[in-house]
C-alpha cells in the first residue's frame, strides 16, 4: 500500500507519495486545482506506482478548497481520508526541525495517514450537504442583516437620536412603515399630522394614533441631531432599509426551502428541547451521520463544548473553559437551543436552576445545559425516537 498526502491550496495543491515505511517515492508534485491538474496527479500516481499497489489519499479539511479534488478522487475509486489540520500539526511536533512549506506539509499529511492517528471527515450525502450549505448561508445572512441594522442605528443616533424611544423595536412593522416615508426630522416635519397619524394607525392596527404622531413631531421639532449633510445620511438610511427588506425576503425564501428539505428527511431532531425546524436543520446538517460518533462524548467534543484540560505534574487547572475546537456552526445552534430549553423544558430548566443555585454564572449554567442537550440530541438521532422528558 502507498500513501499520498495532499496539501490543499486555493489555486494549487501539493502531493507527496510515501510507502508503508515512510520513505518518499518521488519528489512532491505541485499541480493546479483544475481538471488538467487532476490529470497530472493521476500521471504522478502512475509514475510512483509501477507495481499498481493500492494508493490511500489523505488531505486536510482546508476551507472548501478540498471538495472538488475529493469528489474527483472519490469518483476515481480512491480511499480518501480528510483530516483536521490539528492532527497533522501534532505529527509536525514529532520532528525537531520546525519547517513549514507545501512540500513538507504534504509529507506530514501522508505521515499522519501512515501512523493512523487521525479521525476521518467524511463527505456527507447529497441531501445533508445541500442542507448544510443552505443553513450556513442562512447564518451568514442573519449576521449580515444584523450588521446592517447596527449601521442604521448608528446613523439614526446622529441624525435623529430621539427616534429610538418611539418604538420598542426600530425594525418592527410600524417603525419600518414610518421610515419608508421619512428618515430625518426634517422629512418627518414635512409630513402632515393627519397623514402621519394614518400611517401609524394602519401599521400598528390602531395601537398608535394622534398622540404618537404628535409625540414624534414634537421630538422632530426639537431634535438634537446633526443639521449638516442630512441629505447624505438620509440617502444612506434609505438604501440600508431597502437592503434589509431584500435580505429579509431572501431569508424567508431560505427558511421555506430549509423547511421543505427537513420535511423530506423525516427526522425526530425537532422533538429535542429548544430545537425548531431551522436550528434542527443546522444541527442535523452539521452532525451528518450520527454513527460516525461511537459514543456521546465524541459528539460533545465535535460540538466543542467539552472543557479544555490543563494539567502538569501536581497541578490540575480548575478554571477550565470550553475547548471550542469543534464545529462553530453546530456549537452556535446548540447554544441557542440550550438558551431556550433552559427556561422551557422541565428537565433542563431544573438542571439550569440547580447550576445557578450552586453559584454558577448564567453562561456557565447555559454551557452545562448545552452539554446535556447534546447528549439528548445524540440519543434521539442514534435511536431515531422522539425526545420524551423524564419528569
Amino acid at each position: 500500500m502507498l500513501i499520498c498526502g495532499i496539501d490543499i491550496g486555493k489555486n494549487y495543491h501539493e502531493a507527496c507519495v510515501i510507502d508503508e515505511t515512510g520513505r518518499k517515492l518521488a519528489k512532491t508534485l505541485r499541480f493546479p486545482n483544475t481538471t488538467a491538474g487532476a490529470g497530472t496527479l493521476m500521471d504522478y500516481f502512475h509514475g510512483c506506482n509501477p507495481d499498481k499497489q493500492t494508493i490511500v489519499v489523505g488531505m486536510e479539511a482546508t476551507g472548501h478548497y478540498w471538495l472538488s479534488l475529493y469528489c474527483f478522487l472519490f469518483d476515481q475509486g480512491f480511499q480518501v481520508n480528510v483530516i483536521n489540520p490539528l492532527q497533522s500539526d501534532a505529527v509536525r511536533n514529532l520532528f525537531l526541525r520546525k519547517a513549514k512549506n507545501d512540500a513538507k506539509d504534504s509529507f506530514l499529511i501522508a505521515e499522519t495517514i501512515r501512523i493512523g492517528r487521525f479521525s476521518n471527515t467524511e463527505l456527507a450525502d447529497e441531501d445533508i450537504l445541500a442542507l448544510r450549505q443552505l443553513c450556513r448561508h442562512r447564518m451568514d445572512l442573519v449576521d449580515y442583516i444584523a450588521d446592517q441594522k447596527r449601521k442604521i442605528i448608528g446613523v439614526m443616533d446622529r441624525v435623529f437620536p430621539e427616534y429610538q424611544h418611539f418604538f420598542t423595536d426600530m425594525f418592527g412593522k410600524t417603525s419600518k412603515e414610518l421610515l419608508d416615508v421619512a428618515v430625518t426630522p426634517e422629512e418627518l416635519l414635512a409630513v402632515p399630522t393627519e397623514e402621519l397619524c394614518a400611517i401609524l394607525k394602519k401599521a400598528s392596527r390602531g395601537r398608535f394614533g394622534e398622540a404618537k404622531a404628535e409625540e414624534i413631531r414634537a421630538a422632530a421639532q426639537n431634535s438634537f441631531g446633526i443639521t449638516i449633510a442630512t441629505s447624505a445620511f438620509a440617502l444612506q438610511l434609505r438604501q440600508l432599509l431597502e437592503m434589509i427588506d431584500l435580505l429579509e425576503r431572501q431569508l424567508n425564501e431560505l427558511d421555506f426551502e430549509i423547511e421543505q428539505r427537513m420535511n423530506k428527511l423525516n427526522t425526530c431532531i425537532t422533538t429535542c428541547p429548544g430545537v425548531g425546524k431551522v436550528l434542527g436543520a443546522v444541527i442535523l446538517s452539521e452532525i451528518g451521520d450520527i454513527s460516525r460518533f461511537p459514543e456521546p462524548k465524541k459528539l460533545v467534543a465535535f460540538v466543542g463544548i467539552d472543557p479544555s484540560v490543563h494539567q502538569s505534574g501536581e497541578f490540575t487547572g480548575t478554571q477550565n473553559k470550553m475547548s471550542k475546537r469543534g464545529s462553530p456552526h453546530l456549537r452556535r445552534a446548540i447554544w441557542l437551543a440550550a438558551t431556550v430549553a433552559a427556561f422551557h423544558d422541565p428537565v433542563l430548566s431544573a438542571f439550569y436552576q440547580k447550576k445557578r443555585a450552586e453559584g454558577k454564572h448564567h453562561y456557565t449554567a447555559i454551557g452545562a445545559v448545552a452539554r446535556k442537550l447534546t447528549l439528548i440530541i445524540y440519543a434521539v438521532l442514534r435511536d431515531k425516537k422522539p425526545y420524551v422528558p423524564n419528569c
